[in-house]
């Protein structure tokens, strides 16, 4: 078919256009500029290479210019797929992939048949989880193209994604027949022999599943006999007998793989677990294995489990003991050191089981220390102790002293910085991880943030929070959201890699679940706060936010230029010859490496850097919205998440969707603390809204709670009905102030003080929400005398103590432990 006039080049462009293509193709960007300009010196009216030549701008940091020609380019010539791709491409480079795909459908109605663009609109498809549309591009491109293997996979794979077992299946069967000639140890073939039963598996024929991978085990298709042994694992159904058997025939022809006796564990139970068990720990404390507790903790969903686990570590530890403290010490037959890790195992047995009272697990920490000071392990697990009931300046100073012991040691020195932030010594953690982070980065934080970790970016969120830096903390919790989207568009790449490499069995069940990630959840929950704080406080919330922020850049500016003062830069000898050529301005520059490839992008500047435009977002309840949606779906267990969805809608005059998060927290749990808090809320709030949305709310409601009982009365049957519960106290309270108010400041008081009763079990995080409570939204005078409450309450806690006592304590602990001479780790 002749192609149209306004498309139409001369013999001598249309080469020249080739050209283009392929140097574009090649990265040779600055080549393709000139040849753009050559051929639209001739023809300045062609679209295909307009949009070409603004394509190649975009690649050499001109981009604004480039997208003005490639959208140049369309409106010249409308029905050219070749423009239409490039602003797909456009469209792609920029992350834009819903308007890439578009631009990629629109080239298509031009060449339908054009099997680069049906390629990577296969690849957007699947990115945005359009697997209805995935199934006609990836069943366009077989009939395309019937004889390449690829093709018959990616329809597999598109049903398989698409929930289409059945089809999938069907699909691959036929491709099978057709394969002949395959070589031994083909991995590849493997793969996707493995991929093929897993399917089987996947549709519930276990049978067919469980014998064709016998048959292609046994002739060697499949190669990964860890990927055998697993699948078969997940389709037999041998009974719990015949499954400690089968362990303890491979403990006795491996003797020194530990995972059989291990595995063993998790099926046995009464008597026969108790044997097994003290084997097996016996074995792990002679050999002195620190991981061993972290090995068995997965036993302790059991109780009876739990319970054996910590007598047979017990009576061991007494026996060696006993056999150290006797005159006759040499005789033992363990090494003293076994002792040490029982020791080590008891304390985090009880700090487990336990950790509200650590006293127990103290106790057996301090007697390894006493016997062993110069074990990292001991001070690590001692720090743990001490942050569970609530030390953590206790906390930080012992992993302070663990890193002591080993300065090389980048595990202590991530792990002590840990503690530093929860501690709140920001600047000082900052500086232990400035040890092992790049010395030419701007800041260790900076190095660290572009290495996406995720600990560090949480924890000094967490850290800028606890001291009233909101800007600082909403900044790193952005900064971990904006991870997330980087993981999510860098799985991109892999949707054509996993197809041409055959990694099928890792690349299927990748899809959505990636904002669950505990990293997440705590960053979006903890954002949603501040961004809620935020509304509720306005200017005055956002004023002491970036007065915080302004105290701590004076106070840094003043050390800088202390410093500055004491260390004042040496004088550097240079030739006189070396310095008139350095400083001439005709000195030549070196030439650039790849001059010819895309140009390097500007290093980004942050146009932010105290996240004060943050929090200065005029609408900050649609900001937390968007990151707690993602979680509704992959978090529904997860009643913070619910709780948070109703503040926001409540919030924001949403109130069918705050009844769908109530209903969805009752399903969770109906007595639910938090359940009926927010119940109060809504029946409260009731009265003031129209009459068809009060109709609708009191419909809604209904199932809830007794239509015709008031809200006072519900509220005190609610702490009548939970006797006892320390969380539920404090639900009374805050729903008592909720009802009425000013008014009942005295009675609100009165209950939150019942905490202090010693009948009740709160938690150290239910006796703090509720301090901040008393002297934040009551404004009570009464807060101070809860705070000394609870600092008898939970002596060993440091986190009821006023800033004052808490500068007393850590000056104090670091007299006892001065700070480490730190080493050069260049």
């Amino acid at each position: 078919m002749a192609l149209p006039s306004k498309r139409a080049l001369p013999a001598k462009e249309t080469a020249l256009f080739k050209s283009l293509l392929q140097l574009y193709e090649t990265r040779q960007y600055k080549k393709a500029l000139k040849v753009a300009d050559q051929i639209l010196k001739k023809t300045p009216k062609h679209g295909e290479t307009t949009s070409m030549k603004g394509l190649v701008l975009t690649n050499l940091n001109r981009k604004e210019e480039g997208i003005q020609l490639v959208k140049a380019g369309i409106t010249l010539d409308i029905d050219s797929h070749i423009c239409w791709h490039v602003y797909g491409i456009v469209h792609k480079a920029d992350r834009n992939y819903e308007e890439a795909l578009k631009c990629y459908l629109q080239a298509l109605k031009f060449d339908k048949d054009n099997i680069n663009i049906l390629r990577d609109s296969a690849q957007l498809q699947v990115q945005l989880r359009q697997y209805e549309a995935l199934q006609e591009t990836r069943l366009a491109l077989l009939k395309l193209r019937p004889n390449v293997r690829l093709g018959w996979v990616g329809l597999a794979v598109a049903y398989h994604l698409n929930n289409k077992l059945p089809e999938a299946r069907t699909v691959l069967q036929q491709y099978l027949k057709t394969v002949k000639g395959v070589p031994d140890y083909d991995f590849e073939f493997s793969e996707l022999l493995t991929y093929y039963v897993t399917l089987i598996e996947e549709t519930g024929d276990y049978a067919d599943a469980l014998q064709l991978l016998e048959n292609y085990a046994k002739d060697r298709s499949i190669i990964d006999k860890t990927a055998v042994l697993t699948i078969k694992g997940n389709v037999s159904n041998e009974s719990r007998p015949k499954a400690i058997e089968l362990f303890q025939a491979l403990s006795e022809a491996l003797p020194k793989a530990t995972s059989p006796r291990r595995l063993a564990l998790d099926v046995a139970s009464g008597d026969l677990f108790k044997s097994m068990a003290e084997a097996y720990l016996q074995t792990g404390l002679v050999r002195g294995v620190p991981s061993l507790f972290s090995d068995v903790k997965a036993l302790y969903r059991d109780a009876e489990k739990r319970d054996t686990i910590g007598q047979i570590v017990l009576d061991f530890s007494s026996r060696l003991g006993e056999a150290l403290a006797s005159p006759s010490t040499s005789s033992t037959e363990y090494d003293p050191t076994t002792y040490v890790w029982s020791l080590y195992f008891l304390a985090q047995h009880h700090s487990h089981v336990s950790p509200t009272r650590p006293e127990t697990a103290l106790h057996f920490i301090n007697i390894a220390l006493e016997h062993t000071p110069t074990l990292p392990e001991l001070y690590m697990i001692k720090a743990r102790i001490l942050k569970r009931c609530g030390d953590p300046i206790g906390a930080s100073q012992a992993m302070e002293e663990a890193r002591a012991l080993d300065l090389q040691d980048r595990f202590l020195n991530t792990k002590s910085a840990k503690y530093l932030l929860r501690d709140g010594q920001i600047e000082q953690a900052n500086s232990v991880l400035g040890l092992f982070t790049k010395k030419d980065a701007p800041s260790p934080g900076a190095d660290l943030e572009e290495m996406q970790s995720l600990l560090y970016l949480l924890e000094e969120g967490h850290a800028y929070r606890s001291v009233g830096k909101l800007s600082l903390a909403l900044k790193r919790y952005k900064a971990v959201e904006k991870t997330f989207s980087d993981f999510e568009d860098d799985q991109y790449d892999f949707h054509s890699y996993c197809l041409r490499r055959h990694t099928l069995n890792a690349y299927h069940g990748f899809e959505d679940t990636l904002r669950s990630h505990e990293a997440y959840v705590e960053s979006a929950l903890a954002a949603a706060k501040i961004y809620v704080r935020i509304h509720d406080g306005g200017p005055k919330v956002i004023a002491a936010a970036s007065s915080a922020v302004g105290d701590s850049q004076k106070k840094g500016k003043k050390k800088a230029k202390k410093g500055d003062k004491e260390k004042k830069p040496q004088g550097v000898f240079v030739h006189a010859e070396v310095r008139s050529v350095i400083d001439s301005p005709s000195a030549p520059v070196p030439a650039q490496a790849n001059d010819e490839k895309e140009a390097a992008p500007a290093a980004p500047v942050d146009d932010d850097p105290d996240g004060l435009k943050l929090i200065n977002t005029p609408k900050p309840l649609e900001e937390a919205a968007k990151l707690v949606r993602p979680l509704e779906n992959l978090q529904p267990q997860d009643i913070r998440v619910w709780a948070m969805d109703f503040d926001l809608a409540l919030r924001r005059g949403k109130y069918l969707q705050a009844i769908r998060a109530i209903r969805a927290i009752q399903k969770l749990r109906a007595d639910d603390p938090e359940l009926h808090y927010r119940v109060v809320l809504l029946k409260t709030r009731r009265t003031s809204l129209s009459e068809h949305t009060r109709a609708v709310l009191s419909k809604a409601l209904d199932d809830l709670t007794p239509a015709d009982v008031p809200v006072e009365q519900i509220n005190t049957l609610f702490l009548q009905n939970n006797p006892g519960s320390a969380a539920a106290v404090f639900s009374y309270s805050r729903s008592l102030w909720a009802i009425k108010g000013q008014s009942v400041l005295s009675d609100v008081e009165e209950s939150v003080l019942q905490l202090a009763r010693p009948e009740l079990q709160p938690s150290i995080e239910i006796t703090l929400h509720a301090l901040e409570f008393l002297r934040d939204t009551v404004c009570s005078t009464r807060s101070e005398e809860f705070r000394q409450a609870m600092a008898e309450r939970f002596p060993l806690s440091t986190k009821f103590k006023t800033e004052p006592e808490k500068a007393s304590i850590r000056t104090s602990l670091r007299a006892k432990s001065p700070p480490p001479e730190e080493p050069d780790h260049d």
